[in-house]
């Protein structure tokens, strides 16, 4: 595949975008890269989708209370990590589904922060039952197809916003992944940053996340590794090699 170079994503990558349907999910699936290019001076913006509010088995809690528990454990995950900021969405967990809507607020977003990498869900995931997750992930692989044509959400060239292609878009999750990221001297700090989402993880949870790390590792010869599907614009059309990438 002309351009893809995986093992190339992430060097010298000065922005990165990272868009997750809840708080907590890119800490899951890319805390330690986070963590590393954070510390190496990149720029790492969250855009989170949802708002949260759906995720608990608890009835005292009322929907508004854990929204703003949530990203108040984004907050301070996002703090230990590096993160530079945090924009919210705020559309109702559970409910989102594939729009223009949101595809034009995230094609916005990365003419406005134009990011090196974007970073997201696997939408095609096999058996992913949750939307939210899956309307993240299909709306930001759009918004990064589509963020370099000036005919679409022409609204942009009007508030000064270039057209604008990341050179790659990364997705965590994903049963194909092509870049294992070694973690094993960020697993601590990741560790803590997962126990900031307190309203969603017990320690036995976050053992059992720890544990999916060391898996992961284990494929790459690392201690602890995240996995990545790593392509570019010419891989997210028309392309039935893809998937083998």
């Amino acid at each position: 595949m002309i351009g893809l170079k995986p093992e190339e994503a992430f060097e010298g990558c000065k922005t990165l975008l990272s868009i997750q349907p809840h708080p907590d999910d890119t800490d899951i699936g890319a805390g330690g890269l986070v963590a590393r290019l954070s510390s190496q001076g990149c720029r790492v913006i969250y855009v989170t989708t949802t708002d949260g509010g759906g995720g608990t088995t608890d009835p005292s809690i009322s929907w508004e209370e854990l929204s703003r528990i949530r990203k108040g454990e984004q907050q301070a995950a996002a703090k230990i990590l590096g993160v530079s900021e945090l924009i919210w969405l705020e559309y109702r967990d559970s409910e989102l589904r594939p729009s223009l809507e949101l595809r034009n607020r995230l094609i916005t977003l990365i003419r406005r922060y134009r990011p090196d990498v974007v970073l997201t869900v696997d939408p095609w995931l096999p058996y992913e039952a949750h939307p939210d997750h899956i309307a993240t992930g299909l709306a930001a692989s759009e918004a990064f197809f589509f963020s370099n044509l000036t005919n679409i959400n022409r609204e942009d060239l009007e508030k000064g916003l270039q057209p604008y292609t990341p050179k790659y878009i990364a997705y965590y999750w994903s049963k194909n992944p092509n870049l294992y990221i070694d973690i094993s001297d960020l697993i601590d700090v990741k560790k803590r940053a997962m126990s900031a989402h307190k309203s969603q993880f017990t320690p036995e949870a976050i053992e059992l996340l720890v544990k999916y790390d060391e898996m992961l590792g284990s494929r790459a010869g690392y201690r602890y590794a995240e996995a990545f599907k790593i392509l570019n614009q010419l891989a997210l059309h028309i392309n039935v090699a893809a998937e083998m990438l």
